[in-house]
């Protein structure tokens, strides 16, 4: 089970930081990513890490603005959101599978219930 939170309304221009908090014991088995979501379209890649956090990769479209971690003592994984843009406005998802990181949703099949992350202009 996956639960996201840290979510909000921010100024553009503003930070948040996303957590998703796992339960299990084999946490540190699991790739993770952030995917999003806005009204009306599909659900995009955001950040993925791998089990280790060795291997992480980026949308283009939140390199050097996003930065995915993870604490696999504590079962959790994050997303620091900087320099957030109202474009970014989305339901942000965490998501786990047990094989390498992908960026295509449909490749996980643990899923978080969302958290909404407004960026008002």
């Amino acid at each position: 089970q996956l639960v996201e939170s840290g979510g909000g309304l921010v100024q553009a221009g503003g930070s948040l930081r996303l957590s998703c908090a796992a339960s299990g014991r084999t946490f540190s088995s699991y790739a993770t990513g952030w995917f999003r979501q806005a009204p009306g379209k599909e659900r995009d890649f955001v950040a993925a890490t791998s089990p280790s956090g060795g291997r992480i990769y980026y949308a283009d479209s939140v390199k050097g603005r996003f930065t995915i971690s993870r604490d696999n003592a504590k079962n959790t994984v994050y997303l620091q959101m900087n320099s957030l843009k109202p474009e970014d406005t989305a339901v942000y998802y965490c998501a786990a599978r047990g094989l390498a990181a992908t960026a295509t949703a449909n490749d996980y099949k643990i899923w978080g219930q969302g958290t909404q992350v407004t960026v008002s202009s």
